[in-house]
């Protein structure tokens, strides 16, 4: 069982290093992750201090980025804004993984009137763009980086409850769930130990999928002052403040726009090469 467990994943691996994007947003995304990771070390200059005197000094000596209206060094404000983003963007979903995935597989598992209302729920929510259902949730909770995260985390919870909802539905007419349910198995155990560990698969790759989607709506929110607070550095603020320069220091807004984008291009190409990994098809 180990061996056929190990060549099956030496063939993962080998379908997943074949496709080049794939690997390409592998290193975007590690990219990413580690600068923020080590945002402290990587920081030339304190983020928050403001210098006027340094006052949107073009990229050039000490200053690689340039400074800010407030003389603030650009680098060390993207490198910061990173951890923000970041953990907004993947604590959201996994947040709304676990809400939305236990939600799916309960409905799809129990069905009837409990099922129904579910789904009808999360069907409701997605009616709304992930945008506007995001700010109608921030207008109760107020800004924070714990309220953006748990915004878009239930903006993420019905994508993943229509996908466990499915793949429930799918696994409930095998027979060893059959054979839990006749055997009187409690709901928890078949959720734990029959429907969750095959459909794990499915939920990890479309997580990073939705992630470089949570990490747009929040550059998006932030964009708009429905974010996180200023003086905090995250790149939707940080290119929102460089606007009203964009004219005469463009750097302020095309660095941290060129971050969101390579965090979500790595994501979405990585994501992809993992559904290649998934599909048997592909696998040689």
């Amino acid at each position: 069982m180990a061996e056929w467990m190990n060549d099956l994943q030496k063939k993962q691996w080998r379908t997943f290093t074949r496709n080049r994007i794939a690997v390409i947003g592998m290193f975007l995304s590690l990219g990413m992750l580690l600068m923020a990771v080590f945002a402290p070390q990587l920081s030339p200059f304190d983020p928050l201090a403001q210098d006027i005197h340094m006052r949107l000094h073009a990229p050039d000596g000490p200053f690689v980025l340039g400074t800010d209206d407030f003389g603030r060094d650009v680098l060390s404000r993207i490198f910061w804004g990173a951890r923000i983003s970041l953990t907004i963007g993947i604590g959201s979903v996994l947040f709304g993984m676990v809400l939305g995935s236990a939600m799916g597989m309960l409905a799809g598992l129990r069905g009837g009137r409990l099922g129904a209302f579910i789904m009808r729920c999360a069907d409701t929510m997605m009616c709304f763009p992930a945008e506007i259902l995001a700010i109608l949730i921030l207008v109760v909770l107020g800004q924070g980086v714990d309220k953006m995260l748990i915004t878009i985390g239930l903006v993420m919870t019905p994508r993943f409850a229509r996908l466990s909802y499915g793949s429930t539905l799918a696994l409930r007419e095998r027979e060893f769930i059959e054979a839990d349910l006749a055997l009187g198995a409690s709901t928890l155990y078949v959720l734990r130990q029959g429907i969750l560990p095959n459909i794990m698969g499915e939920l990890l790759v479309m997580s990073s999928l939705w992630a470089a989607t949570a990490i747009r709506v929040e550059a998006n929110l932030s964009f708009l002052g429905m974010g996180v607070s200023p003086p905090t550095p995250t790149w939707g603020n940080m290119v929102r403040e460089g606007i009203e320069h964009l004219s005469t220091a463009p750097w302020l807004s095309f660095a941290p726009g060129l971050a969101i984008i390579a965090t979500v291009l790595g994501l979405t190409l990585l994501g992809d090469g993992m559904r290649d990994v998934m599909d048997p098809k592909l696998q040689g």
